[in-house]
């Protein structure tokens, strides 16, 4: 990669997860399909490279790529790159997006409620943006379809021996168990020690259960897991770990979509059914059970997300010729894993 035109970044975190958009300077890549053009990201590396390796980012980061869309029906494209993964959809990610296109102007805002059409590499995401003052004051995302996994299965994690987990997608595949029964109370200074149980829970639960979409057979392994506490009144407790080896500074928009997927498969949601969930820094989402549908030959629910985003910079990045690192680099200090 040889970047002499700069590649224009608008600067977004929901509820503390940062989901940078990148608005100009990369082509789109080539593919019939936004699923087909995310795995060509996927399998070259080159832009996810450059944008989440240090220096320009870092493991903490997800990077955004607005792309034209593919479905008529869509108002704008993206594909999200995170640290390990480039998945089908991001609650978090589609907020900043939203965000950035309406405080932006590349999709004309209006007062009071905007409604568009995102399609994420998994399908269509549609969005209520309520707005004043020419700024987004929360967002609203009708997720696709999510549904549970295995119930109450038991995996060998290496140097902790059984744990008890459910599964579930809700955009991304995740591993659920509770945190309690771990000594977990998922407050900020275990993070690091959830992190590192979180990736080899993820990993065990791929090696030993695998994973199954109806609809995606390319989409075979857990991407997170996910600790949380019990329902009390409508509100729990999330910390997503996320590999190679971070939690989730938000509460996790698919998350919170698997979370509402297991309630309903286990009989203790249905339609209407709400959730906030709280993330490690106490941020919200709120999610709700909004129909229930099919995927493939499985029972699943449509849950909606709501949180907000934020812009916070902008940013211009470039690649001198004589960059000694065009790829960037990853150091195992920040990067959990690096070689």
């Amino acid at each position: 990669m040889h970047q002499t035109d700069p590649i224009h970044i608008v600067q977004c975190h929901a509820c503390g997860e940062v989901g940078d958009v990148i608005v100009k300077g990369v082509a789109p890549p080539p593919g019939e399909t936004l699923w087909e053009q995310s795995r060509w990201i996927a399998r070259d590396g080159t832009l996810r490279n450059f944008v989440l390796n240090e220096p320009r980012g870092g493991v903490h980061k997800h990077v955004n790529l607005l792309v034209p869309p593919k479905h008529p029906d869509a108002d704008a494209g993206f594909i999200i790159m995170e640290p390990a993964d480039t998945p089908p959809m991001s609650g978090s990610n589609s907020m900043c997006v939203a965000t950035v296109l309406l405080e932006t102007g590349q999709i004309p805002m209006q007062e009071g409620s905007n409604k568009l059409v995102l399609e994420a590499p998994g399908g269509l995401a549609l969005v209520t943006a309520e707005c004043r003052s020419g700024r987004v004051e929360s967002v609203t995302v009708t997720n696709h379809p999510s549904f549970a996994g295995h119930l109450d299965a038991v995996v060998e994690v290496a140097g902790i021996g059984s744990i008890a987990v459910d599964t579930a997608y809700g955009g991304d595949s995740f591993a659920v168990v509770d945190a309690p029964s771990l000594g977990f109370r998922l407050s900020p200074d275990e993070a690091q020690d959830l992190a590192n149980l979180g990736v080899k829970i993820s990993d065990a639960v791929t090696e030993q259960l695998g994973f199954y979409h109806p609809t995606n057979p390319d989409w075979q392994h857990i991407s997170f897991c996910l600790f949380r506490t019990p329902v009390i009144s409508g509100v729990t407790r999330h910390a997503v770990a996320i590999r190679p080896g971070k939690i989730d500074r938000s509460p996790t928009g698919t998350g919170v979509s698997a979370h509402l997927a297991l309630l309903q498969a286990r009989g203790e949601a249905g339609i209407g059914t709400t959730l906030t969930a709280r993330s490690i820094i106490d941020s919200e989402f709120s999610g709700r059970i909004e129909a229930l549908t099919e995927i493939g030959e499985l029972d699943a629910i449509v849950p909606s997300l709501t949180g907000r985003a934020w812009i916070y910079g902008r940013s211009e990045l470039l690649l001198a010729p004589d960059d000694p690192w065009p790829q960037g680099y990853r150091v195992a200090d920040t990067w959990p894993g690096a070689e």
